[in-house]
């Protein structure tokens, strides 16, 4: 989309810029100085304080505006220091200065506009404060954009005019986030930092309200987290092929639009807030469905309020073939209510809908129900007598290696093909992205050592999409660097959305396990720690602190039998097509990477051939993938920690060496 350009005149000097910019941002980058009160550079402008106006002229015709909200449309002419302008200012600073003398940001302001004697407008009300509150508004505004709370208003009018609560249905209890003192630009509003005695609290202020003023200003347009929190990605997701559809076949579909985001805030959120970890967050990405009448189960005809749905729900969704919203709405209550993770029961009844629509299981296994693909109200039966403890849904409650297991035993059914599409590793089940693409997203996947393995997910897009790790030893980085990050997220307490949902520049010259992230984000993580602690931490310090936990875990899962190269293979379906309609649905895709990549002549091949032939291909470059992680984070070929890695770490407890020797032995 082209950006219109426009250029104008500011004090007899031609400049372009750009369409809707505010006038006041004009002046400035074309280096004219212009007094404001108001004004923060964070906040939406209102033009309260009247000290930045300017005279324009526009078609021969003059008028006085204010210089921070009017937006550039046109050609003009524009004066900051003409004769009507200086009056204007010179009075009004005059004003300030009689009714609030001693406070310095009014003291600065009365100079700039040649505003002498605090005498002139001297009155009952005049307050020698020097922090005294001069009702700009910053406060307000910074209280409603930055965190979405409005427990700030004006009330009274002309000189009764003051602070106070709002008379609505707001809930006026302050939250403690300091938005309001960091933009008051008098000291009025004083904060409390000895709580929980942060070694330097400013620090941590200023790294958290430049947080809360990226989100105020760039989600908007980026991510839309306030509107819809994370169910905004179901579009990306589908654009992008990534999007799971009937148990991770295919990536995208053509009724996902009934499951997206614009529905959701259309026809069902009613409510958007701060989620419950913090009242103060700016990102405000929890919301909710009001007054929504459920259809099954022991609540049927009831109205409840839905906390969600998610991304990650919506997308389950679509992985059991389900692009009915009424029907994730519901399914979301409900694994709320009774305690069951939505990503992990979505997986596991995408499986056993593509189990059933095979033959290997059928209606007499099932109690009655065809679980095709697209089956709601089946699926939303079986989720209850999961939680009843009776019938079918009990089976499935047991995840999805659980039934590979039993079907193949009792059923008789072939475990290769079990194998191949049951969507788990080490009994965890994946999350809602198509990785046949993303090298770096299979082994992140796979190599996971906690559930739901959330901490591996995010490399599809750096890997797939924007091509920023092309070598295995790139890919082995970031296969490094982001999950020990993102254990670091939990380990301080600390959300990890805003470090790459917004992004403010251009990152190209950053290394591969940071292009896709920003590093003033990381560091302002390191920032929080420093400010609370008082400890200064760089990269290898804070990845140090997680790899310990990390490696820690590793060897739980040795201890509980899973923590070697056998556990760390990834299903077939994860690494690519697994069955005809799979490859044929994507098939020029596949006949170029098997002609261009792999260096095959596919001419006289038929299909099941070409998928032999791509398994074998991609399977291959998953373990060299895996070799070049397990080195980067010292580990053997075998996949268990080095010795000598415990050592480096301070994790050498004779417990944890056991263990390690005896997987190594």
């Amino acid at each position: 989309m082209t950006t219109k350009k426009i250029d104008i005149v500011i004090n007899d000097k031609k400049v372009t810029v750009v369409k809707d910019t505010f006038l006041l941002k004009a002046v400035r980058d074309a280096g004219f100085a212009v007094p404001t009160l108001c004004n923060h550079k964070d906040l939406t402008p209102n033009g309260s304080c009247r000290l930045c106006m300017c005279e324009i002229e526009v078609d021969g015709t003059k008028e006085m505006v204010t210089a921070c909200n009017y937006p550039v449309r046109k050609e003009i002419e524009v004066s900051t220091e003409s004769a009507p302008v200086k009056s204007h200012r010179k009075i009004l600073a005059e004003m300030l200065l009689g009714r609030f003398p001693q406070v310095p940001a009014i003291q600065k302001v009365a100079k700039l506009c040649g505003a002498e004697d605090p005498k002139k407008f001297a009155s009952d009300i005049t307050d020698e404060n020097s922090k005294a509150c001069i009702l700009c508004g910053r406060c307000v505004r910074a209280c409603k954009e930055f965190v979405q709370q409005g427990i700030l208003e004006f009330s009274g009018r002309g000189m009764k005019r003051h602070m106070t609560m709002p008379y609505n249905d707001v809930d006026p209890h302050c939250v403690g986030c300091t938005s309001c003192a960091y933009v008051c630009p008098t000291g009025a509003i004083q904060i409390i930092d000895d709580l929980n005695n942060p070694k330097d609290p400013e620090l941590i202020r200023n790294r958290g309200m430049k947080v809360n003023a990226e989100m105020a200003t760039l989600d908007k347009q980026q991510c839309r987290m306030r509107e819809v929190g994370t169910a905004n990605i179901v579009e990306v997701m589908d654009a992008y092929d990534l999007l799971p559809v009937c148990n991770h076949k295919f990536g995208k579909h053509e009724e996902t639009w009934k499951i997206d985001s614009k529905v959701l805030k259309k026809e069902y959120f009613t409510q958007g807030s701060s989620d419950a970890c913090w009242f103060g967050c700016s990102m405000a990405c929890a919301k909710a469905v009001d007054g929504f009448e459920l259809k099954t189960g022991p609540y049927k005809g009831h109205k409840v309020c839905v906390d969600g749905p998610e991304y990650e729900t919506a997308a389950g969704g679509s992985n059991m073939g389900c692009f009915d919203m009424d029907f994730i709405v519901e399914f979301n209550f409900y694994c709320d209510t009774y305690g069951i993770d939505t990503i992990s029961f979505s997986t596991c009844m995408a499986f056993v809908m593509e189990c059933y629509e095979n033959g290997v299981i059928t209606k007499e296994d099932t109690g009655g129900k065809a679980l095709n693909f697209g089956a709601t109200s089946e699926a939303l039966e079986c989720l209850h007598e999961m939680a009843r403890g009776k019938g079918f849904g009990v089976d499935v409650g047991q995840g999805v290696r659980w039934l590979k297991n039993k079907w193949a035993d009792e059923l008789g059914a072939d475990p290769a093909f079990l194998q191949d599409i049951g969507m788990e590793v080490k009994g965890l089940e994946y999350s809602e992205y198509v990785c046949k693409e993303s090298l770096a997203q299979q082994a992140g996947y796979t190599l996971a050592v906690k559930g739901p393995q959330h901490d591996e997910a995010w490399l599809i897009f750096m890997d797939m999409v924007n091509n920023q790790i092309p070598s295995f030893e790139d890919k082995a980085e970031a296969l490094y660097y982001f999950p020990l990050f993102r254990t670091w997220f939990g380990l301080m307490g600390l959300c990890k959305i805003v470090w790459n949902d917004i992004s403010p520049a251009d990152n190209s010259k950053y290394p591969p396990q940071q292009a896709a992230k920003i590093p003033e984000h990381v560091e302002n993580y390191w920032k929080f720690f420093e400010g609370m602690t008082g400890v200064a931490l760089d990269e290898k310090k804070m990845l140090d602190q997680s790899a310990r936990v990390h490696n820690f875990q590793r060897i739980i899962n040795l201890m509980l039998g899973y923590g070697t190269r056998k556990d760390d293979i990834p299903p077939a379906r994860a690494v690519g097509p697994v069955t005809v309609e799979e490859y044929e649905s994507r098939q020029e895709r596949y006949d170029t990477q098997l002609k261009e990549i792999v260096g095959v002549d596919i001419t006289d091949k038929n299909t099941e051939e070409k998928l032999a032939l791509l398994r074998d291909y991609r399977y291959e470059q998953y373990h060299k993938v895996t070799d070049a992680a397990y080195l980067r984070r010292g580990w053997t070929k075998n996949g268990v920690p080095k010795i000598e890695r415990l050592k480096e770490l301070c994790i050498d407890l004779p417990e944890l060496v056991a263990i390690a020797k005896d997987a190594q032995d």
